[in-house]
């Protein structure tokens, strides 16, 4: 028979709860209750009962409080937390400390009875599982630490295997070198400790990777020493055995049942080897992205617009620090972001042929020697890490910097004259270009006005008609097309702008040029 406790400060709902429904009829017998918190917490660490009824505000100490608690002293047996706050950030607080249910006040009687009834199916699917350690015995022993490790194993009781210890944590290694043929070094034979009937430690390969399951708390600290030792040295000796291995470990854990967390933790970052520095021949579960920041970052067409548009403006305005700043917040984000590897790889190759795209058709007249297309993606998805790929973009914008760099600019002001000269078409606006040179776009403005002699909105207006001008003289474009193309998106402001400065319309004066050259 499973055992019950009920702990809640009103006694009217302890005795309801008792006779809301036929405890026994699904196998249940109730062996205690309680009014407050305090009380609670002791029959639970002391009885152990299968199943505990908690009402979430109790006297002394709070029901999530005393299931926290009970957690924390090894208590596995079944919650049911009971509120009448509906609140969903309580149903969250629950399942964070191990409450397998929450359901909220008046308790529906169908509703209780259902949940007993399938905690009842849970415990009594974990004692045959239990029965069923005695085929796991018959297991190979790599198979069950592969269990283990991965979270698949329902062992509860391993002590004659000789893995149960007090602490544990999971390495993993590989190859440093992605071209090297096979590892000339074993990891565990590093840590230069006696491994007797594997007391200090278990190894098996997953997915062509040595892993090690650390055990015991000497073992932890030879470990660490080992790590120690490394981090004092900055980086590996050349033909010193760390110089051939990448290790990657999850935290300690005190359960076997937790060993798949540090595992998960060591893979993660084995896949996420992609964002580790030159140079870097370890990554431990502390530089896994936080709780609060992972996953926050949604690779988008928007995001690639953005990255464009930002990198295409500071190499065009020459700002090498800018552009520094903004590979680096790109860096930044990419490692927080939800996207695996193959799709942040193609993200950069889409960001860099857009940036390509855009510089040619704004200076295509210019020698830049671009690598090609099929160069660019080859070189992009053959990195391994990150960092040589935002090498390669610092590499390549700083040529482009210096390939269309305004030749004749003698200050800041010929260089934004010469980035109008090149962007008149697009939706260019003082508050735009400003932070691009390292101004604010009044200050800006102002000193326009004083060293071109006329305001910037109206040198770009003259920018556009005199492109404007050469259109009609050269093409046979409608003039809402070629409005579009020197930047104006309404035809009929087009036309204000052009017979202000020409004195005519567009048309006459593609009519006028026309009879001129006759």
């Amino acid at each position: 028979m499973n055992t019950v406790f009920i702990a809640d400060d009103e006694l009217i709902i302890r005795q309801g709860i008792k006779c809301i429904i036929d405890w026994e009829q699904l196998g249940f017998e109730i062996i205690g209750e309680a009014s407050n918190g305090v009380d609670a917490l002791n029959f639970i660490l002391n009885k152990h009962p299968d199943l505990v009824l908690m009402d979430i505000r109790m006297p002394k100490m709070l029901g999530l409080d005393v299931v926290e608690a009970a957690r924390n002293k090894g208590f596995n047996g079944k919650v049911i937390i009971l509120s009448g706050y509906t609140d969903f950030k309580y149903a969250q607080a629950a399942i964070k400390n191990g409450v397998d249910y929450y359901l909220t006040k008046p308790i529906d009687e169908d509703e209780l009875y259902e949940t007993v009834d399938s905690i009842r199916s849970q415990i009594s699917k974990e004692a045959e599982d239990k029965e069923t350690l005695s085929t796991y015995r018959d297991k190979a022993k790599s198979m069950i630490l592969f269990d283990i490790l991965t979270g698949t194993s329902t062992i509860n009781n391993i002590d004659d295997m000789n893995i149960d210890a007090d602490i544990y944590q999971v390495v993993i290694y590989e190859k440093y070198s992605h071209h090297a043929t096979e590892l000339p070094y074993k990891f565990s034979d590093l840590l230069k400790v006696t491994n007797k009937r594997n007391s200090s430690y278990e190894s098996i390969e997953i997915d062509q990777n040595e892993v090690i399951l650390l055990k015991g708390a000497f073992t932890l600290h030879k470990f660490q020493e080992f790590l120690d030792h490394y981090n004092r040295e900055q980086k590996p000796q050349e033909n010193s055995p760390l110089d051939s291995l990448f290790i990657a470990y999850g935290s300690e854990v005190h359960s076997i049942e937790d060993v798949h967390i540090s595992y998960q933790q060591a893979h993660k970052l084995l896949q996420r080897r992609f964002f580790c520095e030159d140079k870097q021949h370890t990554i431990g579960w502390d530089e896994l992205p936080k709780e609060e920041y992972e996953n926050t970052y949604d690779i988008s067409d928007e995001h690639l617009q953005e990255y464009c548009e930002k990198l295409t403006g500071y190499i065009q305005a020459s700002k090498r620090n800018q552009i520094a700043e903004t590979l680096h917040e790109l860096e930044r984000n990419l490692f927080y972001s939800t996207s695996d590897i193959s799709r942040i790889k193609l993200f950069l190759t889409d960001l860099y042929l857009s940036i390509k795209e855009k510089i040619s058709h704004l200076y295509h007249n210019a020698n830049i020697p671009f690598p090609g297309n099929t160069e660019i993606i080859d070189y992009i998805g053959d990195k391994y890490y990150l960092y040589e790929i935002m090498l390669y973009f610092t590499e390549q914008f700083d040529m482009i910097t210096r390939t269309i760099g305004n030749p004749t600019s003698e200050g800041v002001m010929d260089d934004i004259i010469h980035y109008i000269e090149h962007n008149y078409m697009d939706n260019i606006k003082l508050e735009n270009i400003a932070p691009l040179f390292g101004y604010n776009s009044s200050y800006l403005g102002k000193i326009f006005n004083k060293k071109v002699g006329e305001g910037f909105n109206v040198f770009v207006d003259k920018v556009r008609i005199k492109h404007s001008k050469e259109l009609l003289l050269t093409t046979d474009l409608k003039v809402y097309e070629i409005a579009e193309k020197v930047g104006y998106k309404n035809v009929d402001y087009f036309h204000t702008k052009f017979k202000k400065y020409v004195k005519m319309s567009p048309a006459e004066f593609r009519k006028k040029s026309k009879i001129e050259r006759i």
